[in-house]
């Protein structure tokens, strides 16, 4: 399905074309938040789906943005990582109560390269690293004993600290046609301000609450 052929709530093009990319104001409302919030800001909740369009959501964190996309990392034989091999379209939202900003972004998910992946894999600290190979993530568990073993037979293997990056982990991208900003308001009169993406153009739009 091409993204620009999602049904909305109204005909586009609608609104303006906007004088700037979204990801300004994505900047801006996520340096206001790492100011006033008391919990990590990267925080995020990511929506995926089958195939078939069973939804489920998880939260994980932004490692990176720019007007590339939203980077997160993960396995790629999760739930989530199967659920963008066969339906490469994700949405997250982020909720930062101490300022009353919400940010909603959809689109579609590419992977990262593997030059890419290995960079930040190297930067995680040694034992989330040997998590990522003793873990099969989303997969089930007899017992937490079965996953202590793994976990001291990679300590083991990688004894050394030069873990490699496990074929399975990666990273994924974001690349976002919608963005919506939303600030908290009096009485549930809540502010929303909408970007969405028409052949290759953003307009921006305000909607009701």
């Amino acid at each position: 399905m091409n993204r620009s052929d999602i049904q909305m709530p109204f005909d586009p093009p609608y609104g303006e074309r906007a004088e700037s990319s979204p990801t300004l104001k994505f900047s801006e409302w996520y340096g206001q938040a790492k100011l006033k919030e008391k919990q990590d800001v990267s925080a995020v909740c990511l929506a995926t789906s089958t195939r078939c369009g069973a939804p489920s959501c998880r939260m994980v964190l932004l490692k990176d943005f720019s007007e590339s996309g939203l980077t997160f990392y993960t396995n790629a034989q999760s739930r989530k990582g199967c659920d963008i091999d066969d339906n490469p379209q994700a949405a997250m939202c982020f909720y930062w109560p101490e300022c009353g900003l919400q940010i909603r972004v959809e689109g579609f998910v590419t992977n990262l390269s593997d030059t890419e992946s290995d960079a930040y894999f190297n930067t995680r600290p040694l034992k989330s690293r040997i998590g990522a190979w003793a873990s099969q993530q989303s997969r089930p568990l007899k017992d937490r004993s079965e996953l202590m073993k793994r976990i001291a037979y990679y300590t083991a293997k990688w004894a050394t600290g030069n873990v490699e990056r496990p074929p399975y982990w990666k990273g994924f991208r974001i690349v976002p046609d919608y963005f919506e900003f939303w600030g908290n308001g009096a009485y549930r009169i809540h502010e929303r301000h909408i970007y969405y993406l028409r052949d290759d153009d953003w307009y921006e739009a305000m909607l009701q609450p």
